[in-house]
C-alpha cells in the first residue's frame, strides 16, 4: 500500500470509487460535488494505491483564520474497507497536520454511517444535522484537537 499525492490522471479512478460506494455511503447527487471539488477546490488530495490500482482517496482543506484543517472526500474501495486503508490515509494526513504549527484542529464532516470510524481514530462528535447531505445522509461534524 502506497499513499501519494493526487494527479489529474487519478480523477476517473476516484469517480469509480465513488460510484462503487453509491448509494450505500454517498447519495447519487454527490458525484457532481466531487467533480467540482476535484476540478476547483483541492488544496491537498491523496490517493492510496495497491498493485498500481487506486483503492482509496482523501483530501485536506485549510482554514487558517480558524487554525483548522478539514478532511475532505474520503473514499475507500468496498473491497479494501476494513483492511486499514482508511486508517492509514487518515493517520497520514493527521501526521502532516501535526507538523503544521498553524493548525490546532482537524475537522471532518461525515455521516452517521461512518462516524464511528473517525471516533475510533480520536475524533469527537460536536454536531449533527439530519438529512444534511441528502435524504437519509445526516451530517456528523467531528473534531480532532492537537
Amino acid at each position: 500500500m502506497r499513499i501519494r499525492k493526487y494527479t489529474y490522471n487519478d480523477k476517473n479512478s476516484i469517480l469509480r470509487l465513488l460510484r462503487l460506494n453509491t448509494p450505500k455511503y454517498f447519495a447519487p447527487a454527490e458525484e457532481a460535488d466531487l467533480i467540482n471539488y476535484l476540478d476547483h477546490e483541492i488544496e491537498e488530495y491523496f490517493v492510496v494505491e495497491e498493485n498500481d490500482e487506486v483503492i482509496g482517496a482523501g483530501g485536506l482543506n485549510y482554514f487558517p483564520e480558524e487554525a483548522t484543517a478539514r478532511i475532505s472526500w474520503d473514499i475507500i474501495s468496498p473491497a479494501a474497507q476494513g483492511k486499514g486503508v482508511g486508517s492509514a490515509l487518515t493517520k497520514h494526513r493527521i501526521n502532516l497536520l501535526r507538523d503544521n504549527s498553524n493548525i490546532e484542529v482537524v475537522v471532518v464532516r461525515t455521516t452517521q454511517l461512518v462516524y464511528g470510524f473517525y471516533e475510533n481514530l480520536g475524533f469527537k462528535l460536536e454536531q449533527t444535522e439530519k438529512d444534511f447531505w441528502a435524504n437519509g445522509f445526516d451530517l456528523y461534524y467531528m473534531a480532532y484537537r492537537f
